[in-house]
C-alpha cells in the first residue's frame, strides 16, 4: 500500500516550498552579489589587494551556487515522468553537493595564492579595501538574512545561508586587515587574511560536503532514527517481523520509505496501513511511505533484515 502525501510538520525534511517562497531571495541574492563581485575585484586589482580578489572570487563562487541551488529548487518541483519517476527532487541533492565541492575548489585556489603573497607581500591601499569590504558586511549579511528562515529544513537553503553569512564575517575580516594596514603598514596582513577567508570557508563548507554526500549516497536523514521506526512498525497490531526497511532523502527536504511486514493472519485493510503511514509521516518526517504485507516471511528473498 502507497501513501504519496508529503510530510507535515517533520523534524527538519518540511515540504519544500523554495521556488515561490525563496525565489525573490534567489534573485536579490543574485543581484547584489553579482554587482558586488564585480566592484570588489576592480577595486582589488587597482588597490593590488589580494584579500578582496580572493573574496570576491568567493562572492563569485556564492552567485554560481546561488544560481545552481535556484535552479534546482525549481526542478524538484517538477511532476515525475515515465522515466524520473520521482521527478527531478534529487536535483536539490545534486546542487547542494556542487555548490560545497565548487567553494572548496575555490578555497584552494584562493588559499595557494595567498601563500605566494604572504612570502612575497605588495603594497595595497587600506582605504580602499575597508570601504569595499564594509559593503560587503552589509550585501552579504542582507542575503544571509533572506535566507535565514528556511536553513534549518532544506539543505539547498541552508547552503545559501551559511555561504552568505560566512561572506558577511569574511568582509568583517577584510575590514580589520585594511584599518590595521593603514595603522601599522603591515603589507602580510593583506594575505594573512585572505588565509583566514579561506578557513572559514572550509568551516562552514564541510558540513554542506559531508551532508550532501551523505544524501546523494541515499544515507538515513541523520534526524530519523531507523531502529526507532522499525520498533515502531512492530508494535503494530499483528505484526510478527519486519525487515527490508530502507530509508532515504528524495531530496533536501523529502522522505521516502519502504518495508515489509510479516502480517501472518494477513492483510489489515487499507485503514490500519494508511493509518501506520500517516504516524510515520507525522512523528518521522516520513512523507512517501511504501509499506508490503506478507503471510509468510520466510517465503520473502528478501528477508532476513540483513539481504539486500
Amino acid at each position: 500500500m502507497h501513501d504519496h502525501d508529503h510530510p507535515r510538520v517533520p523534524h527538519h525534511h518540511a515540504t519544500s516550498h523554495a521556488p515561490a517562497s525563496f525565489g525573490t531571495a534567489f534573485a536579490v541574492g543574485i543581484a547584489l552579489n553579482t554587482a558586488f563581485v564585480l566592484i570588489e575585484a576592480g577595486f582589488g586589482i587597482a588597490s593590488n589587494s589580494v584579500a578582496l580578489v580572493a573574496d570576491a572570487g568567493h562572492n563569485l563562487s556564492d552567485v554560481l551556487g546561488l544560481v545552481v541551488a535556484w535552479i534546482a529548487a525549481v526542478l524538484s518541483k517538477r511532476p515525475p515522468s515515465s522515466r524520473y519517476t520521482y521527478g527531478l527532487r534529487s536535483s536539490s541533492i545534486l546542487a547542494a553537493l556542487f555548490n560545497a565541492t565548487f567553494v572548496l575548489v575555490a578555497a584552494g585556489a584562493i588559499g595557494w595564492q595567498s601563500v605566494l603573497r604572504l612570502f612575497h607581500p605588495e603594497p595595497v591601499a587600506g582605504l580602499t579595501v575597508t570601504a569595499v569590504a564594509a559593503v560587503g558586511i552589509f550585501i552579504n549579511g542582507f542575503t544571509a538574512w533572506l535566507f535565514a528562515s528556511g536553513r534549518k529544513g532544506d539543505l539547498n537553503i541552508r547552503g545559501a545561508y551559511l555561504h552568505m553569512a560566512a561572506d558577511a564575517g569574511v568582509s568583517a575580516g577584510v575590514v580589520v586587515a585594511g584599518i590595521a594596514i593603514l595603522f601599522t603598514g603591515w603589507l602580510w596582513l593583506d594575505p594573512a587574511i585572505s588565509l583566514v577567508v579561506v578557513a572559514v570557508i572550509i568551516w562552514g563548507s564541510w558540513g554542506l560536503l559531508r551532508d550532501s554526500v551523505a544524501m546523494s549516497m541515499a544515507a538515513v536523514p541523520p534526524e530519523i532514527e531507523p531502529s526507532a521506526v522499525s520498533a515502531y512498525l512492530m508494535k503494530q497490531t499483528g505484526v510478527s517481523e519486519v525487515h527490508d526497511l530502507h530509508i532515504w532523502p528524495m531530496s533536501t527536504t523529502e522522505v521516502a520509505m519502504t518495508a515489509h511486514l510479516v502480517m501472518p493472519s494477513g492483510h489489515p485493510g487499507d485503514r490500519i496501513i494508511l493509518g501506520i503511514a500517516d504516524e510515520l509521516r507525522h512523528h518521522y518526517g516520513i512523507g512517501h511511505v511504501a509499506l508490503q504485507v506478507e503471510t509468510d516471511g520466510k517465503a520473502c528473498p528478501l528477508a532476513p533484515a540483513h539481504v539486500i
